[in-house]
């Protein structure tokens, strides 16, 4: 049996279902990484799908996944094909009878499944895993997605009262030295997906590289070396500097580590450390994560429309001076200015100033807020589909929020940068 591992967005070898499961019962194991040039060009708003700070970290991931795959004697080929032209090649190349990979189910990412599946023979067997989730589908306790409840606390009490978390997975045995060939395929450049270099700004609370490997230091460090997350809830507001928070979103969000190993790790640190508030606020985050998976999954493509999940009717505008002031961080607002340059700088934003800025643009300026979710999608190091338009639909009023609140900037900025050191650091010219 030839298996095929296609990655996704489950771009780890460590507690990995897809990765672990084609590795049982197999002769040859090979995988499959695709830099879909779909995701590289222009969305419908007018953004790159994906720009060079994302692009960046992904490449950065991609390295990392090949040398992690190298030592277990997995050979990892890449294109920068569409998967669905370049993986029946390999297939019918390496005499593949099974592809396991990753489930996804938003539109773009189900096409992709579809049109591999007509491009290959009908004997290939596609085998897929949901394995993105803290609660898995088939541990929750609702009788279907339809059932899904559409306001948080709902759903996380019942998780939390009902549901359990799964164990890691151990790490994948050896193959033999035989299974490994060359694949004679290379990385890209960002330059070659049709992106500008850069580097990276000195001021930047996002200076991580992307990978399995840096995941996991990033927990070391955070978790046991300096023990932040002992006061993770208490920081987690923070706007300036790489430990105010635990950034591991951004690993999440392709897969470069799992929730499951997070979680255990908390566990860990709190039978051993402490175990107070701000370790469950961890959990609490990655139940969000899980919360916006299942709203998706409940609701498909109505995340993407302007009437969001709830598909209320409001006079959205779209104004491309507004947008520009708002990219280029000429708002009103010193605080959504600062957010807003820190983003084009980096590609990297807090939790709050997030909230902020969009509150901002769907609220105040009564914008469409797709576009603003666009653009987070094109800017965003951390960008999940799930996470991004579930977060947007809530600040917007047609999502998860039972109170449709908007936010008091000024209040906000006098709350949390009180001494304006996040503001002068991002709206005065850097040199």
């Amino acid at each position: 049996m030839n298996h095929l591992v296609w990655f996704r967005n489950d771009l780890r070898t460590y507690d990995n279902t897809v990765l672990s499961t084609a590795l049982k019962d197999a002769n040859k194991v090979i995988a499959a990484y695709c830099f879909d040039p779909r995701h590289y060009l222009n969305s419908v708003y007018g953004f790159k799908k994906t720009d060079r700070f994302r692009s960046k970290f992904l490449i950065e991931t991609i390295q990392n996944l090949k040398e992690n795959l190298a030592a277990l004697n997995i050979p990892m080929f890449i294109y920068t094909e569409k998967p669905e032209d370049c993986l029946p090649k390999l297939i019918s190349q390496q005499q593949i009878t099974s592809i396991y990979f990753q489930k996804e189910w938003t539109s773009e990412e189900a096409a992709v499944e579809m049109a591999l599946k007509t491009s290959v023979d009908n004997s290939i067997q596609f085998k897929s895993f949901y394995d993105q989730f803290l609660f898995h589908p088939e541990d929750i306790p609702f009788d279907a997605f339809s059932k899904i409840p559409n306001v948080y606390t709902d759903f996380r009490k019942k998780c939390e009262k009902y549901c359990f978390v799964r164990e890691m997975l151990p790490q994948p045995e050896k193959l033999s030295e035989d299974n490994f060939i060359d694949t004679e395929t290379n990385i890209p450049t960002l330059q070659q997906l049709g992106l500008e270099a850069y580097s990276e700004d000195t001021r930047t609370a996002f200076s991580f590289s992307g990978g399995e490997d840096p995941a996991w230091e990033r927990i070391h460090s955070y978790f046991w070396k300096t023990e932040q997350l002992a006061t993770y809830k208490q920081t987690r507001n923070g706007l300036v500097g790489t430990e105010y928070s635990s950034k591991l979103s951004a690993w999440l969000a392709n897969g470069s580590i799992s929730s499951r190993s997070i979680y255990w790790e908390v566990k860990k640190f709190e039978k051993n450390v402490v175990k107070n508030q701000d370790t469950y606020w961890l959990v609490f985050e990655l139940i969000w994560r899980d919360f916006f998976k299942y709203i998706s999954l409940k609701h498909g493509n109505s995340i993407f429309k302007i009437g969001g999940i709830l598909q209320k009717s409001y006079n959205w505008n779209q104004s491309k001076k507004q947008l520009d002031n708002w990219i280029l961080g000429n708002t009103t607002y010193d605080f959504v200015n600062a957010n807003m340059s820190e983003i084009e700088q980096t590609g990297w934003m807090s939790n709050r100033g997030r909230q902020n800025v969009a509150s901002f643009w769907a609220k105040e300026l009564k914008q469409d807020w797709r576009i603003g979710a666009a653009y987070f999608e094109s800017m965003l190091i951390d960008y999940d589909v799930h996470s991004n338009w579930g977060n947007w639909m809530y600040v917007a009023g047609v999502g998860n929020d039972p109170r449709d609140r908007k936010f008091n900037i000024n209040s906000q900025a006098e709350r949390y940068d009180p001494e304006n050191i996040f503001i002068d650091l991002w709206n005065n010219e850097h040199t």
